[in-house]
């Protein structure tokens, strides 16, 4: 079990964020540096891993790689970006790095290499589909392929032995050197699969909680999320589904994916998606949302869906900025995150309530998902697990409205959200939810409390042993969470032949479960450590 599932990621582009110049100039300068003086920002907002979108050595904006071993000059050096790496785990925030293993620039040296030596250099083979049979369109004499079109994008040929043992030698050194945490894997969805196998077989020797996603646009994900290749993927038909639901007042759309993903039966219940709002790719959510007022709302949904939540540099605070035509720059822009002009604080620190909230709840970070009630304008769904039950609620109209929904228990709810206002709930619960609103609400006996404006506190990251698997015999075992209890037995589910551990409660012998073999098993984060689900004692 990685790490990813106790965490908040911030997403930064570098280059952008430091205002490096668009050519590089390959002057030594420590731009990112100012990373230090965001460290209690992040901490404010619950972030504990942090993804730098590319900051290898490249020509112009970090996707034409000229050296995988090097910190872009326009950033800093090896040995400064070591620094910054000890110091983010020292502050309890992982790193993780964007992998661009697809392709490199026009100046990587191996490329220069067979402009210089033509047929004679001993790179030929590095590269997808290189011939000498005609002309480049740079006038090179030699034809290759360039990603999607991209000619300064040289795509690597990743069939070729020694470039998968260079890359993964590239990773290795990350690893070993910077101690970083994760990968990205940019066009993950035109990369070659053996590929992928061989770099998690690398970074699980290295790291067992290496956790690696894939950029993926479409398709099935679990093509590139299993066991074999990726962690995650991007999910951007929930990225799409979230905004568009926003700005057509229709939470059908929304909630037509989240089932077919996460529901009971849903294809991507197994992958725990890299969710996100807005990247260095799309717009910024401030420029897609019709209605800022609904800002609110869609971070709350980023923060209670299955998955991990993803925020990009400048976006708690509503900054916009569109794609256009001509340039992607404007997505990417220099930012002093502690003094953003026309900053939305409100926005801020509703977000950093909500990774308080996140982290604080178990259902939101290993729950299960189920709709609960949708219409245009208002939706419940709620997030469980065997030990807590959450409901999240939904108002995107400019007034407050009564949302009804079946909670199926005789329970207090309270709305951590908001002031720990508590509700009496019977079976069927009906409750007010302001304009633009939302409320997370946790069903219990009325003495839970979450305090959202407390100061977040965070562990060093350490390195761990991983914890060993041990298989489940009968016996008596103790939840993480405290609850003791017994398996009595195992089955097989009738419908997909999924192993099933029997276990009763030893509180009450009348409450009797069944749980996933692999999942009453398995080892996961909490507080920081990696722990086991269930321990016999």
């Amino acid at each position: 079990m990685s790490f990813i599932h106790e965490s908040v990621i911030y997403n930064i582009y570098p280059l952008g964020y430091c205002g490096a110049p668009k050519e590089n100039d390959f002057v030594q300068s420590y731009r990112l540096d100012k990373i230090y003086d965001i460290i209690d920002h992040l901490k404010s907002m619950s972030v504990n891993a942090i993804l730098f979108n590319p900051l290898f050595e490249s020509s112009r904006h970090g996707y034409d790689t000229i050296d995988y071993k090097k910190v872009d000059s326009r950033l800093g050096d090896n040995e400064s970006f070591k620094k910054i790496c000890k110091t983010l785990h020292e502050n309890g925030i992982r790193v993780m790095l964007d992998g661009v293993f697809n392709h490199v620039g026009r100046d990587f040296w191996a490329f220069k290499d067979i402009q210089e030596k033509k047929w004679d250099s001993p790179y030929c083979g590095w590269f997808q589909n290189l011939n000498f049979g005609g002309n480049s369109p740079y006038g090179d004499p030699f034809w290759y392929e360039g990603w999607s079109g991209h000619y300064d994008l040289v795509k690597l040929n990743l069939k070729n032995p020694d470039v998968v043992n260079y890359l993964l030698d590239a990773v290795n050194f990350w690893i070993d050197e910077f101690d970083i945490d994760g990968l990205r894997l940019d066009a993950a969805n035109v990369i070659d699969f053996d590929f992928f196998g061989k770099l998690k077989g690398l970074c699980r020797s290295k790291k067992p909680d290496f956790w690696l996603y894939g950029e993926v646009v479409g398709g099935d994900y679990s093509r590139w999320a299993n066991d074999q290749m990726l962690d995650s993927v991007t999910n951007y038909e929930c990225y799409k589904g979230i905004y568009s639901s926003h700005n057509d007042h229709n939470y059908f759309e929304i909630a037509h994916s989240l089932q077919r993903q996460f529901q009971n039966g849903g294809i991507y219940q197994n992958i725990y998606t890299y969710n996100f709002v807005d990247n260095h790719d799309v717009n910024r959510i401030a420029s897609d949302l019709r209605d800022k007022n609904h800002l609110y709302n869609v971070y709350t949904m980023l923060y209670t869906m299955p998955g991990v939540p993803s925020v990009y540099y400048g976006s708690e605070y509503g900054i916009e900025g569109r794609r256009t035509r001509e340039s992607d720059y404007d997505l990417r822009p220099c930012l002093d995150l502690n003094n953003v002009p026309n900053a939305n604080y409100q926005l801020c620190d509703h977000i950093s309530r909500l990774g308080k909230v996140r982290l604080a709840l178990e259902a939101l970070k290993y729950g299960k998902f189920e709709n609960v009630n949708i219409m245009n304008e208002k939706l419940v769904y709620k997030r469980f697990t065997d030990n807590q039950t959450v409901f999240i609620m939904f108002n995107l109209t400019d007034h407050e409205e009564r949302v009804g929904f079946d909670s199926r228990c005789n329970a207090k709810l309270t709305d951590v959200l908001n002031g720990n206002e508590v509700f009496d709930c019977n079976g069927w619960c009906e409750l007010p939810v302001p304009a633009y609103s939302t409320r997370i609400l946790v069903v219990n006996d009325g003495s839970f409390k979450l305090n959202t404006e407390a100061e977040t506190k965070t562990a060093p990251i350490e390195k761990q042993e991983t914890v060993k698997e041990e298989e489940v015999t009968l016996g008596k075992y103790r939840h993480f969470k405290g609850g003791e209890y017994e398996v009595i037995g195992f089955a097989k589910h009738t419908e997909s032949g999924e192993k099933l551990v029997i276990y009763r409660s030893l509180n009450n012998e009348n409450d009797v479960w069944a749980r996933p073999y692999d999942m009453f098993k398995e080892t996961i984060w909490h507080d920081g450590k990696q722990i086991k689900r269930f321990m016999k004692f």
